[in-house]
């Protein structure tokens, strides 16, 4: 790996300094592996479950097994768990179609929304492409506070001002592509009590990155939807493709349709050979999220130590995968991505370079050398290139692959 000494001796400094944090790390994942397995016995998980379906795909026992097992392992009343969504961007859009009708506001409460989200609300450029502002959806969004944490008078005073016109209050669990702090499941229980105090709004949350990293999950606490895509947290790396949405058996009826269609919802669709991996990704999840933590722990200390800002910190508690490393311009931004990228099983010989993805308003590079397509449970890194040039690194299937990522992602910064 070419990896320098000074580096190597930096790491096992790091992974000292960090037991305490490792052993919490460990400590969720045993606690969240024994919830998967009680449910796995008591859904009856068999070999029949992984059988094929085609067509329609009536009659598969294996996608309706995975629907309830989804559910019940996040808490919530109902839910389901489907290879034929296409991304977390998708899913969401699942939900917010099956729940928005003409005239209903949709207000976010943690600032803009990712990216790729924005076509799809109808902010910017997105007209003609059968937004949700050309269907007459009108969208509002609440700022954090000073201190970073969501400000939760101006939700009451939103919701005195709008009232029944808000049909969903849209929570992004994750930072995105934005520099700010990642909500707890406390915090976003916090808010949906109150939502559930004041009105009867939907509370939606964009679940990416956040699966498993603490015992509970935010649909245990009343969130109606809470979505998420399974080449993340929750599909182990095991998962091809697909995504979730779980939460009130009112909501996810209503996004059903959406899925499929109104009148049909969750009847069909064919698993295509894929009940296997989505089974085996969720046994999989809570330990290949530990993995992840620690690698973003490892990051954070040895990041902070070569002087950049880091963000969660080395010893900060954490609530999703992500670790941020404000790198200072496009040059440095570019060289940790290629540094991971030298790291990874696949594609270990390319070199990233930055460029305009569909959904993005700036250019972006990003290091994906993973065993499926844009995984980010599998170590990667990605960032906008604009200032303050902030990379964005997540996943690591394995502790032992991930630290080599994030040693040689250091050298290739220092030099």
């Amino acid at each position: 790996m070419n990896i320098s000494n000074e580096t190597r001796l930096l790491c096992l400094k790091a992974e000292e300094a960090l037991k305490e944090q490792f052993d919490h790390i460990e400590n969720v994942s045993r606690i969240c592996t024994e919830r998967v397995m009680d449910i796995f016995r008591e859904e009856r998980v068999n070999e029949a479950m992984f059988a094929a379906t085609t067509g329609y795909g009536y009659g598969d026992r294996g996608r309706d097994a995975i629907d309830t097992i989804a559910a019940r392992i996040f808490g919530a009343e109902a839910g389901f768990m489907r290879p034929s969504i296409l991304s977390g961007t998708h899913a969401i859009s699942i939900g917010l179609y099956g729940l928005l009708r003409p005239g209903d506001i949709m207000l976010s409460v943690t600032s803009a929304p990712y990216d790729t989200l924005r076509g799809v609300i109808g902010i910017g450029d997105s007209h003609g492409q059968g937004s949700l502002d050309e269907f007459g959806v009108e969208y509002r969004q609440i700022e954090f506070k000073d201190d970073g944490y969501i400000d939760l008078p101006a939700i009451n005073a939103a919701i005195d001002e709008y009232g029944d016109r808000i049909k969903v209050v849209f929570m992004q669990r994750s930072k995105g592509y934005l520099d700010r702090r990642t909500l707890s499941v406390a915090e976003i229980a916090e808010v949906t009590k109150l939502v559930h105090s004041k009105c009867g709004a939907y509370v939606v949350l964009d679940n990416c990155y956040g699966e498993f990293t603490e015992v509970t999950e935010p649909a245990a606490y009343g969130v109606d939807l809470m979505i998420g895509s399974l080449i993340k947290n929750p599909g182990g790396g095991m998962a091809d493709t697909g995504g979730y949405l779980v939460g009130s058996a009112k909501a996810v009826e209503l996004a059903s349709y959406r899925l499929s269609c109104p009148g049909v919802g969750l009847e069909v669709g064919a698993s295509l050979g894929q009940n296997r991996n989505l089974l085996r990704g969720l046994f999989f999840a809570p330990h290949v999220t530990a993995q992840a933590l620690k690698t973003a722990h490892l990051a954070a200390y040895i990041f902070d130590h070569l002087g950049f800002e880091v963000s969660p910190g080395p010893f900060e508690k954490r609530s999703d995968i992500i670790q941020t490393v404000k790198l200072g311009s496009p040059e440095g931004l570019v060289e940790f991505c290629r540094g991971i990228q030298s790291a990874s099983p696949v594609d270990a010989y390319v070199s990233p370079e930055a460029w305009d993805m569909p959904g993005y308003d700036d250019p972006v590079v990003m290091a994906a050398g993973a065993f499926i397509g844009g995984s980010s449970i599998e170590l990667s890194a990605d960032g906008p290139i604009r200032p303050p040039y902030i990379a964005f690194m997540q996943g690591g299937l394995t502790y032992e692959s991930a630290r080599l990522g994030i040693m040689a992602a250091a050298d290739r910064v220092k030099k």
